[in-house]
């Protein structure tokens, strides 16, 4: 299975999210309910690297983090 960062993911694509490359973002993702297990749903991306924003599947939320955030989840393809 190839693993990706959240950032690289097409509009449209699900993923499960595999790990985190930074130890200051779970607490934060955690309270959303992302967390490494979860499926997520990219449903847009803003221009000139602007927030993505993602559904997650599990809960049925809509979230928007920064690209740079992004970098830092590590998915696979489902």
């Amino acid at each position: 299975m190839q693993q990706s960062s959240l950032d690289k993911i097409k509009i449209g694509e699900q993923v499960s999210v595999t790990d985190f490359k930074s130890l200051e973002l779970p607490a934060k993702f955690y309270e959303l309910g992302f967390f490494p297990g979860s499926i997520v749903e990219v449903k847009y991306k803003a221009p000139f690297n602007g927030p993505i924003c993602l559904k997650i599947i599990d809960n049925d939320t809509l979230i928007a983090i920064r690209k740079s955030e992004a970098k830092l989840i590590i998915t696979k393809a489902i």
